[in-house]
């Protein structure tokens, strides 16, 4: 994908350039090339029949311009091959006589492959394609509407014209309905196809397409509220399955809210507001069980709560968030006023969902009139199901601390209350988990205790109880999860739960469960027990002035200090935390929000703390799964992710570590680490880890060099703090083994060059050795190098006569080779170096048979002070 993407950018640079010079041959080859490789070999023609126009007599021309007409001759072969081939595929699958089920199934297979092939897809789509794979669609056999569903990703994949001809034959209500199908395999690949048409027609919104398509002016914006009319409609259509409706909603999330706030355009979000807001809140305000609701799963509610904060957090000005705040409030009132107590029920679902969605819609109308008393009222409901809706409406409440005062002075003895006295396990507890959360406000303050000493371990040993209890239901016990996330603030807590291995397996158990809605409450828990949120250190003089006025001071709890802390990671590793949090990542769920992706980092940071521990957490599958988290979620998520796989770069072999072509996906996430606003330990460890990279191969130096991080690293050769500047020397080192890297030594106008030499003689023995090894290479390689040391600075004799009189030999052999390359570049250069105490020096290095190596360049430089004349040849020398 991303090579693509080079492609694309490097045809739009050379077509800029021949916009500006219609007779520049370097772009319009580069052009060509770029075509050539993005499948579009006409226009590549084109551009090189140009060439050889402008300059005849050029070979590379004319051989590009036979290789190209060799292949195209070769794909037109193909082409009329594949011609045949396509109509009998669609004859093997459409036939009902055909029994061969091999036979079908390679038929769907090889359809499948070629329509990934951009010449492959056209053919598909010129030889009536679309209508026999809307034959396929109709069958309504699970095998034959599979095969058809990937062939149509490929024939839309990154084509708007093709995407809209599709759409325009196969209709929105077809696809719709196909993604509401019982079959789940079904439903999630018609969710891809759509997203994947999502995308080509939302491309034709952002960007104009060169070539065939410029020809007609395509507007898509029709075709994409078409589709997502039909995906609101789906949510509230009653024959559709439940997985049918959250991927729906998981479509919406993808594709309705901006990408980023620097697209200005939101009005997307406002239409689905406007045409969608109930339909939303329709499956947010599902009461399971009751009679005539729509079929959800254990994820509805909470893709539904996701769904709503995504549009909320879209809209840009108070008249848009009233308009949202107002639909809400109308939907809600209209449940509760007039439907008895079913809609009473419903209204208090609205609640919930919109709490743990965009949570100030959710105090809004939990300030309706009635709403409050209706669920404290429902929570002695002697009816299970009523009880259950109140008691968690009560819960996230009390979360939200609009409403934790209110709820803390009248739920309190209502929650104990029903924890005593409840028989039902599943009421008793969430009663418990709404006493949790109220328990924990003061967060990790150990002086803040809201209960009698020693409940807060009591209520945590219930809820491990419970967790490890598998005869009550996923549903239920993911409760007990909640409640862990808030009495885990409490030092002693963690200390129990890593302990009871029994309790950290079942939590990670449940982790990799169907259920995702328990991901948030498991993350919490993780990064409580390893202490991997913001501590702010308190100013030692605010300090004294909040004694002296007598004010409250946060405490933090003895088992918090580190060593606890790192015991704690050790018992978490061992009890197999890195493969939950794997398989946490890999969620395709709107369960795994921004927020939940950050708390995950957060934890992984922790793990690979200890450089012992970073093998097992690789092993385990640590490695991969943090790639993605760094290239998602918020700034400091993705930091926190980008310094783990920095960690994990900088001790282990990255080879090893990152496998394949994933380490070159790992760059981008280091080089974020240089960025100005990062801290100085991350810029560290993003340099240590660039140098590990950098110093592998070539095609790692050029991924550095295209995420733009040498002047990064230029610039912190200049810092202050001498193991950040040591670093940014190292890995200079590695990244001159560049070409690229070595023209910027060679640039007249740069200080690049003189900063080495300097480097060369500093104090610090490791920063000498960085620079004098880059200087050694380069003057190895470039002639010009060493006639410009002479010139970048006066002190250049002095500071290779010390490299040459170093205690080090590595520093002494470095200095050995830069002053023999500078003696073979040019006699003016040699001149100079002998008629210093450089002669002295080097006679008696030739003589030193303890160091061969420093002797051998020694006795080189002398060699060639005698081949220019510069000096008489030694009797007695070799």
């Amino acid at each position: 994908m991303e090579e693509v993407e080079d492609y694309a950018k490097a045809e739009a640079d050379a077509s800029k350039a021949i916009e500006a010079d219609g007779r520049d041959m370097k772009a319009l080859f580069r052009r060509s090339q770029a075509l050539q490789k993005l499948g579009h070999l006409d226009q590549a023609v084109s551009d090189l029949q140009r060439c050889v126009s402008l300059e005849p007599k050029n070979k590379a021309f004319q051989e590009a311009l036979r290789a190209l007409g060799s292949s195209m001759h070769e794909k037109m072969k193909t082409m009329s091959c594949t011609d045949s081939k396509v109509a009998q595929m669609f004859q093997v699958l459409l036939d009902p006589e055909e029994k061969d089920a091999d036979k079908k199934q390679k038929a769907a297979q090889n359809l499948i492959v070629l329509a990934r092939e951009e010449a492959g897809a056209e053919k598909i789509f010129q030889s009536d394609g679309v209508r026999l794979l809307m034959q396929l669609l109709d069958t309504v056999k699970a095998d034959l509407m599979l095969a058809a569903l990937r062939t149509l990703v490929g024939l839309c994949s990154g084509h708007r014209s093709r995407t809209m001809a599709i759409l325009a034959e196969l209709g929105a209500p077809r696809l719709s309905a196909v993604l509401g199908v019982e079959h789940e395999q079904v439903s999630l690949a018609a969710c891809n196809l759509l997203h994947v048409m999502f995308d080509s027609l939302k491309e034709g919104l952002q960007k104009d397409f060169r070539g065939k398509e410029d020809a007609v002016v395509l507007d898509s914006s029709k075709d994409l509220k078409l589709l997502i009319k039909h995906l609101l409609e789906l949510l509230v259509l009653e024959g559709a399955s439940a997985h049918g409706r959250d991927n729906a909603l998981n479509l919406l999330i993808k594709v309705v809210p901006r990408k980023s706030p620097k697209e200005t355009n939101n009005s997307m979000s406002l239409w689905v507001i406007d045409q969608g807001l109930k339909k939303i809140l329709e499956v947010g305000s599902t009461v399971c069980g009751t009679p005539g609701s729509l079929p959800v799963t254990e994820n509805s509610r909470m893709s539904a709560s996701v769904l709503l904060s995504k549009l909320y957090d879209d809209l840009k000005c108070d008249a848009e968030r009233e308009n949202f705040h107002h639909l809400c409030e109308d939907y809600v009132r209209s449940w509760f006023e007039g439907h008895e107590l079913a809609g009473k029920l419903r209204a208090i679902q609205t609640v919930s969902c919109l709490l743990q969605g965009p949570s100030d819609a959710g105090n809004r109308v939990l300030e309706l009139e009635g709403i409050m008393d209706s669920v404290l009222s429902l929570c002695a409901s002697v009816c299970e199901a009523h009880q259950l809706v109140a008691v968690e409406a009560l819960i996230h409440a009390a979360d939200k601390a609009k409403r934790a005062s209110f709820i803390t002075a009248n739920g309190v003895s209502l929650l104990k209350e029903i924890y005593k006295h409840s028989e039902r396990d599943s009421i008793r507890i969430r009663a418990l988990v709404g006493l949790c959360k109220l328990g924990s406000a003061g967060g990790t303050d150990f002086s803040m205790k809201q209960f009698a000493e020693g409940s807060t371990m009591k209520l945590a040993k219930q809820c491990r109880k419970w967790l490890c209890n598998e005869t009550i239901d996923a549903g239920t016990r993911r409760w007990a999860v909640e409640g862990l996330a808030y009495l885990t603030f409490d030092a002693d807590v963690k200390e129990e739960f890593v302990e009871d291995k029994a309790a950290m397996q079942a939590m990670f158990h449940l982790a990799k469960s169907e259920d995702r809605s328990v991901l948030y409450a498991v993350a919490s828990t993780l990064v409580n027990c390893t202490n991997s949120y913001d501590h702010e250190e308190p100013d030692p003089q605010m300090l004294e002035l909040a004694k002296y006025a007598k004010q409250h001071i946060p405490e933090q709890h003895p088992k918090d200090k580190p060593d606890f802390v790192k015991r704690r990671v050790r018992k978490l590793l061992t009890a197999g935390v890195v493969s939950a949090l794997a398989c946490m990542v890999k969620s395709e769920n709107p369960a795994l929000t921004n927020s939940c992706r950050e708390l995950i980092s957060r934890v992984f940071l922790a793990l690979v703390e200890e450089a012992e521990d970073r093998g097992g957490v690789v092993a385990q599958g640590g490695g991969k799964a943090l790639i993605p988290l760094s290239l998602e979620g918020t700034e400091v998520g993705q930091t926190k992710a980008a310094q783990a796989l920095a960690k994990i770069t900088i001790t282990s072999n990255p080879e090893m570590a990152f496998p394949g072509e994933r380490i070159y996906e790992v760059v981008r996430p280091l080089v974020s680490l240089l960025h100005l606003q990062r801290t100085g330990l991350e810029n560290f460890e993003g340099l240590m880890a660039l140098t590990n990279l950098a110093g592998i191969s070539e095609r790692l130096r050029q991924k550095i060099l295209k995420e733009k991080a040498v002047p990064m690293i230029e610039g912190y050769m200049f810092e202050e703090h001498e193991l950040i500047r040591l670093a940014a020397t190292e890995c200079m080192c590695n990244m001159a083994m560049s070409k690229e890297v070595q023209e910027l030594f060679l640039a007249e106008d740069s200080d690049r060059l003189k900063l080495m030499v300097l480097y060369s003689g500093e104090e610090d023995e490791k920063l000498r050795r960085a620079a004098s090894g880059t200087l050694a290479m380069l003057t190895a390689l470039h002639p010009a190098i060493c006639k410009r040391i002479p010139q970048v600075t006066v002190h250049w004799l002095e500071i290779l006569q010390a490299l040459l009189l170093s205690p080090s030999t590595e520093l002494q052999h470095r200095g050995a080779v830069v002053v023999m390359n500078m003696m073979a570049a040019e006699r003016e250069v040699a001149e100079q170096l002998m008629a210093s105490e450089m002669l002295e020096i080097l006679s008696v290095l030739a003589k030193d048979k303890d160091k061969p190596r420093v002797a051998q360049a020694a006795k080189e430089s002398l060699a060639q002070a005698v081949a220019y004349g510069l000096i008489k040849p030694n009797p007695g020398q070799e």
